[in-house]
């Protein structure tokens, strides 16, 4: 009858080792999907600055304002209206590429993270890292909840990507 020694070295399915590794891949195709999806908002607002061209911007922006009950009185509001009223065809088409450029670099790393590679945690730790500098300011500012959940998530991110990279064993692929 054979041993089970053999079988005792080899990685058992439910070891706390492949646990660990699963649970770190989760959390790495979540970021992916995180950013996943702030690439496609972007897109979105990108092909929504795009169907604003040859159109009255401001007459959209005081629709949208009164679709979703918001009062003209807030400064957001009146800064909303101000852009509206000022921009051109020529730089809602400049936001709209920007927007897709902006999009695909986010799913470039989306796609990276997903297939964890070490090129992709790098630029998710250094794109997250830019960010950072701003929120802080604009918590200075003023604190809100979101601002203070951006900030927090984003740090995470930025941290767990580092912590990847610098700290824990390479495990990620380099192409």
């Amino acid at each position: 009858m054979p041993s089970n020694a053999s079988a005792s070295t080899q990685e058992q399915p439910n070891s706390p080792y492949k646990h660990k590794l699963d649970a770190e891949t989760e959390v790495i195709r979540a970021i992916a999907t995180f950013e996943l999806i702030k690439g496609l908002v972007v897109l979105l607002a990108g092909f929504g600055a795009l169907s604003l061209v040859h159109r009255d911007v401001w007459d959209v922006a005081v629709s949208l304002l009164r679709l979703f009950h918001i009062k003209h009185r807030y400064h957001y509001s009146d800064v909303f209206l101000r852009v509206a009223q000022d921009i051109t065809d020529r730089e809602l088409i400049l936001v709209a590429l920007v927007a897709a450029l902006y999009s695909t670099m986010r799913f470039i790393e989306a796609y990276g993270l997903w297939r964890k590679r070490a090129w992709a945690e790098w630029f998710a730790a250094a794109s997250g890292a830019l960010y950072l500098p701003f929120e802080i300011n604009e918590l200075f500012r003023r604190v809100t909840v979101f601002g203070v959940g951006l900030l927090v998530v984003n740090l995470a991110i930025v941290l767990y990507m580092l912590y990847l990279r610098l700290i824990k064993p390479d495990t990620a692929e380099t192409f």
